[in-house]
């Protein structure tokens, strides 16, 4: 069986991170050296993503599971779990579907609603890319994706250029490209368990960027339906508020999970 890639740092109650679409851990070790004094800080590959396996299937409830078995195979019984954008989205429907895994929750700017298609020409550019693959300069890569993304794409480009990693013959791409494409209607849509009336009980901030658009207050409703004891926090910045406003989110986090 395959398990999730993950990284880990420092020791004591456990966190676990979960990252956003074409994201992996590695964007969240900035942050998690923030916390590793107060938590371990477990930060995962989803499926399709960083080192983790590639398989067909992106809906939340398979992402969920992979999470589980992750979990079991780590040893880890009750955690914190915290996740962004779509990982976000994993972590809801995780928290809906295996309840008593989860000591408290956080959400990083997504919302359990379903969302309007706006990677089209991401996911073109990473085709683009890896149809051309082995890259032998991240500049020429780089020159390809601004073909598709724009010159004021660049925060996107040099993010997406993440996923390139050296292998004996040059870079490769690592994402699951493919599947994620065959997948993204499924990663567009609520998590299951929302349209199912599950409802998660335990601890639950949802922190949202003021200069994003991804959590608008007419979702707010749909998140206190689901998690009645949710606790909504505003910060200062936009949809990557963990590299955007990394102290105060790390702040934000940590008091959250050491409240009684």
């Amino acid at each position: 069986m395959s398990f999730l890639a993950h990284q880990r740092n420092g020791q004591g109650q456990p966190l676990v991170v979960v990252h956003g679409l074409f994201g992996s851990a590695s964007n969240w070790r900035n942050v998690a050296l923030k916390w590793e004094k107060d938590f371990a800080v477990w930060g995962v590959d989803l499926r399709n993503h960083g080192n983790s396996f590639h398989r067909q299937g992106m809906s939340y409830a398979q992402q969920a599971r992979d999470l589980l078995s992750w979990l079991d195979n780590a040893g880890l019984d009750k955690v914190c779990l915290l996740g962004h954008s779509m990982g976000g989205k994993v972590a809801m429907e995780f928290a809906l579907s295996y309840p008593s895994r989860v000591e408290k929750l956080i959400v990083v700017d997504i919302a359990p609603i379903q969302y309007e298609a706006s990677h089209t020409e991401i996911i073109a550019s990473l085709i683009a890319l890896k149809a051309k693959e082995p890259w032998h300069d991240r500049r020429q890569a780089d020159q390809l994706l601004n073909e598709f993304l724009g010159e004021d794409a660049i925060q996107t480009r040099l993010f997406l250029l993440t996923n390139l990693r050296r292998t004996a013959d040059g870079l490769r791409l690592r994402v699951g490209i493919e599947e994620i494409e065959e997948g993204y209607a499924s990663i567009l849509e609520a998590p299951e368990s929302i349209a199912a009336g599950k409802t998660f009980t335990g601890p639950t901030l949802a922190v949202r960027g003021i200069h994003s658009n991804y959590v608008p207050d007419s979702a707010l409703p749909a998140f206190k339906q689901a998690f009645p004891a949710i606790e909504l926090v505003d910060l200062d910045g936009g949809h990557w508020l963990h590299a955007e406003q990394a102290d105060i989110f790390a702040a934000t986090v940590s008091d959250f999970i050491k409240q009684a």
